[in-house]
């Protein structure tokens, strides 16, 4: 049994300054991510994030973007590079990019892929 682990990102609708951000940029992380792992998957629900920096409360409408894929160090590598390429993508202080191990259930098979990676798309 493969090791897998699911990146997620909750990538901003709208740039510090307030603006929206256009939709060429997430089309940008989203073709980026399954050029790299061959499939993501993107939440279209707006998830509403609250936090404070230096003493302000900043309010944050994201997207949830995530990858399923083996757990290696050039994935993990990979995330740490995306995670700063993504900050000067949009611009932000900080984008929000976790990890966590995952259990592909297959059933009695397990499917041919011939990718580097798996994701299921959400619903």
């Amino acid at each position: 049994m493969k090791d897998w682990r699911r990146y997620e990102i909750l990538r901003p609708l709208r740039f510090n300054d307030g603006k929206r951000v256009p939709k060429e940029l997430l089309s940008q992380t989203i073709e980026e991510l399954e050029a790299h792992f061959g499939a993501v998957s993107c939440e279209t629900q707006i998830i509403h994030g609250r936090w404070r920096s230096e003493g302000k409360a900043i309010r944050d409408d994201l997207v949830r973007i995530y990858v399923d894929a083996e757990n290696t160090r050039e994935a993990q590598a990979f995330f740490a590079n995306f995670k700063e390429r993504t900050k000067t993508r949009f611009p932000q202080l900080d984008i929000w990019l976790t990890s966590h191990s995952i259990e592909v259930l297959w059933g009695n098979t397990q499917p041919e892929v011939s990718q580097r990676s798996f994701a299921w798309v959400s619903g």
